[in-house]
């Protein structure tokens, strides 16, 4: 005797209905779990502490280091760090969003090789100098990855930093930021 088979479920026929029923609780799910998952709106990023972080890297390295003071209005902070970077060389950085989107950085080392320069500069070649703030710094343009630079190279011995103000901004922005660059009290 044989038993007998329960009844197939129409579900399982395998309509178009069905097919589209399905879908929608499955998307009905998905969008309840987005709807319950919070998310931190992060326009802008995490805050940046400047001063704080120059502060602390003035006293531990006891290096004449600045930072950018009094800015015009539309600056924000991006960045600072205190990190070794090309061959070791330890690299003071402030970097910036201007007004209009670019950003600018001021990296500071001592006694960096010509390695360091290279680098930070991305390989740009030299295109003259600028005379800013009483000092003659050495412009740098790379036109096809869109980066401006402007080395103050101090005399030997001085007990200054080389600085190299790097960046997307254009020349007339890393004239207000070195403008603004104070040395760190």
């Amino acid at each position: 005797m044989s038993t007998p088979t329960a009844p197939k479920s129409r579900y399982s026929m395998g309509s178009t209905k069905n097919l589209v029923l399905s879908l929608l609780a499955v998307l009905g799910m998905v969008l309840v779990l987005v709807f319950m998952v919070p998310r931190v709106d992060r326009v802008g990023g995490p805050v940046v502490d400047v001063a704080a972080k120059a502060q602390e890297i003035k006293q531990s390295s006891g290096w004449p280091i600045v930072e950018p003071e009094g800015l015009p209005s539309g600056w924000s902070p991006t960045s600072v760090r205190y990190v070794p970077v090309t061959d070791g060389v330890r690299t003071w950085h402030v970097g910036y969003q201007t007004p209009s989107g670019t950003f600018v950085a001021v990296e500071q080392a001592k006694d960096p090789g010509r390695g360091w320069v290279a680098a930070q500069t991305n390989r740009a070649p030299r295109e003259g100098t600028l005379e800013i703030a009483g000092r003659t710094w050495e412009k740098f343009v790379r036109d096809n990855k869109v980066q401006n630079s402007l080395l103050y190279l101090p005399p030997a011995g001085s007990g200054e930093l080389a600085t190299l103000i790097t960046g997307t901004a254009t020349f007339e922005d890393m004239q207000t930021y070195i403008e603004s660059l104070r040395p760190v009290g």
